[in-house]
């Protein structure tokens, strides 16, 4: 079957000869994703064989997973799937980092399972949210909010943002404030990790909220840590 060619836009401006050669190569260069294997999402990690793969992964997440810098996520304490999931998906170019690319690259997909595992076994440092974003963030994090069609962020992510490893949500609680509002902030400009329906969920609501929204909850889920012996709340 045969599709027409749609007429041109009269009102449209003209293509500039001078960049559109240039933006076709661009274009052309950029690397194709490749599919996951269905059955790498099935393999078993080793933690002990994940800290020692780990060394390389130091410099920028911290011995423990417990990065010093905030424009480097925290992995202490996020779960194995999502781990290696995430490392799957910046080795065959479903997520762009140029620098994480260079390190999945040379991984197996048991190496990632193995290095999913050590970081599971590992606390996230605890943060600490800004009273002045407190209210928004708790109200969006734990109730979302209707008018704008945004659920709430603990159905999937855990009332202490612990996520849900069997589903493959990730462990927040503790993460940097800079590093959740940057990935917010890229969803809603629309980049997209993947093509399947989970990698859609995120671009989706983040669309939905404002930027003073976005840093609201990326406060709110710095602050937000596992319910400590003798307390009462399990967050802020």
């Amino acid at each position: 079957m045969a599709f027409a060619q749609a007429p041109a836009d009269p009102a449209a401006p003209a293509a500039d000869p001078a960049t559109a050669p240039a933006d076709a190569a661009v274009a052309a260069a950029a690397p194709a994703p490749v599919p996951l294997d269905p059955a790498d999402a099935l393999l078993v990690g080793d933690a002990a064989a994940g800290e020692t793969k780990s060394a390389v992964c130091a410099a920028c997440h911290g011995m423990d997973g417990n990065s010093t810098d905030p424009q480097y996520p925290k992995l202490a304490g996020q779960n194995e799937a999502y781990t290696a999931r995430q490392l799957s998906l910046f080795k065959h170019m479903h997520r762009q980092n140029p620098i994480m690319l260079g390190f999945a690259s040379t991984l197996s997909a048991q190496d990632m399972h193995d290095l999913g595992a050590f970081y599971a076994t590992k606390s996230p440092s605890p943060g600490v949210a800004d009273d002045a974003l407190l209210a928004r963030g708790q109200a969006l994090y734990r109730g979302g909010d209707a008018g704008l069609g945004v659920p709430a962020c603990m159905a999937c992510h855990g009332p202490a943002g612990g996520g849900m490893a069997g589903a493959g949500y990730p462990h927040l609680g503790g993460q940097w404030t800079d590093y959740v509002s940057a990935k917010l902030t890229e969803w809603k400009n629309g980049t997209t990790w993947g093509s399947d329906l989970k990698a859609k969920i995120m671009p989706d609501i983040a669309g939905r909220l404002s930027e003073a929204d976005i840093a609201a909850v990326a406060s709110y889920v710095e602050g937000l840590h596992a319910a400590q012996s003798g307390t009462r709340t399990a967050a802020p």
